[in-house]
């Protein structure tokens, strides 16, 4: 890859900023655009599973971030009342998949991703517009309020209602409401411990989760009409639908600060796209494959997009042939947990906790099972490349 080989990434998230550094690791000169004021994420955690783990070892801070694994013991899922319909553990995990699972604040990646970028490659309070996608005999160009940037590569990592994705396929529908809106909130650890998990009911469910910090993130989600909100605050809310639920749940939701509970509806695109780029633009992350949280893997596939991108040193058609197939395949499944999980009727949500039992006596792996193609995967090593080291 020539050193002159310019990459303009549109969206300072993770998908954005993880492209931003494999790119800059194979010798691009990248210019990252952010149009919030500084690099603070929204969001309060995010679970990294060995796949986008392994490839965050070829930036090199692959260990940095295991080093942040707090899930330990005993996990697995429940009934509103506590009783546990499957069990799993930390190790078990580990062993499955070649390495833990990891909770950990987004400031925290976001701030290990920015570290490895040159000074100045970000430019936050950047809005930027994809005004043209640029073609085998011109470039990319990008503009903002300041300025036009003409680049090899525009890397649009901006989010499910990405701007960029309608200007490349103005004729996909985008991004749908997923018909249920979601919570999260960090807040001290109970005094007690407990184990983590994740907790269904019937069109709700709720997780419980520890921090190498001591903290805890907390996540919840429920059907309910799109744009709909709590009509005095969402901490309120939260205590009305889970405040009845087993321990820790209310001491969580005592410690909660209102103003600390985030709330947001899911999108996602329920027609996957033909391609994931266009000319000299690729998308990464939502923007290319926005999926439901249920099986925790957006901002994992987010890295694994940016890191493979790099890898293939910008050859879009081998970027989609790598990409698409295998996020289809997972957002698919995305979709079917989300079914399961949010299931409203008491009947359905009977059966399914039975049949959960039952498989998982049979087959005390079955939680784990469900991430075999997925948590296993290893990024596409270039010929005789090892992975970065920590500098």
């Amino acid at each position: 890859m020539a050193q002159s080989s310019s990459a303009v990434v549109i969206g300072g998230g993770i998908g954005g900023l993880t492209a931003a550094a494999a790119l800059h690791q194979q010798g691009w000169q990248v210019t990252v655009l952010e149009r919030a004021r500084s690099l603070e994420p929204v969001g309060a955690a995010i679970s990294l599973a060995p796949n986008s783990l392994r490839a965050l070892d070829l930036l090199g801070i692959g260990e940095e971030i295991r080093d942040l694994a707090a899930w330990q013991g005993d996990g697995g899922l429940r009934t509103p009342r506590g009783r546990w319909l499957s069990r799993s553990n930390a190790e078990a995990a580990a062993a499955r998949f070649g390495g833990p699972l990891v909770l950990l604040h987004r400031a925290t990646l976001v701030a290990t991703l920015a570290a490895l970028l040159p000074p100045g490659t970000v430019r936050a309070d950047a809005t930027a517009t994809l005004a043209d996608p640029g073609d085998s005999g011109r470039p990319a160009r990008v503009t903002t309020a300041d300025d036009d940037l003409e680049a090899d590569l525009v890397v649009a990592a901006d989010g499910v209602h990405s701007r960029a994705r309608g200007l490349l396929f103005p004729g996909h529908p985008g991004a749908v409401y997923a018909g249920f809106t979601t919570w999260r909130v960090l807040t001290p650890a109970p005094g007690e411990r407990f184990a983590s998990h994740e907790t269904w009911g019937r069109g709700c469910l709720w997780g419980t989760h520890p921090l190498k910090d001591g903290q805890v993130y907390a996540y919840a989600a429920a059907t309910a009409p799109a744009g709909e909100r709590a009509p005095d605050d969402e901490r309120a809310e939260l205590l009305r639908r889970f405040g009845h639920w087993h321990h820790p749940i209310p001491a969580v939701l005592a410690a909660a600060r209102p103003e600390g509970v985030l709330r947001h509806d899911v999108h996602h695109l329920a027609e996957p796209l033909p391609a994931f780029h266009r000319g000299r633009t690729a998308l990464v992350g939502d923007a290319a494959h926005a999926m439901p949280p249920t099986l925790g893997q957006g901002g994992n596939q987010a890295v694994e997009d940016a890191v493979v991108l790099a890898l293939l040193a910008g050859d879009l058609p081998a970027y989609t042939a790598a990409r698409l197939p295998r996020t289809t395949a997972i957002a698919r499944r995305a979709v079917r947990a989300a079914g399961m999980s949010m299931a409203g009727s008491r009947v359905a949500a009977a059966v399914r906790d039975t049949a959960i039992t039952a498989l998982s006596k049979a087959a005390p792996a079955l939680l784990l099972r469900g991430f075999d193609g997925i948590a296993d995967w290893s990024p596409p090593y270039a010929a005789g490349r090892t992975p970065a080291r920590n500098r």
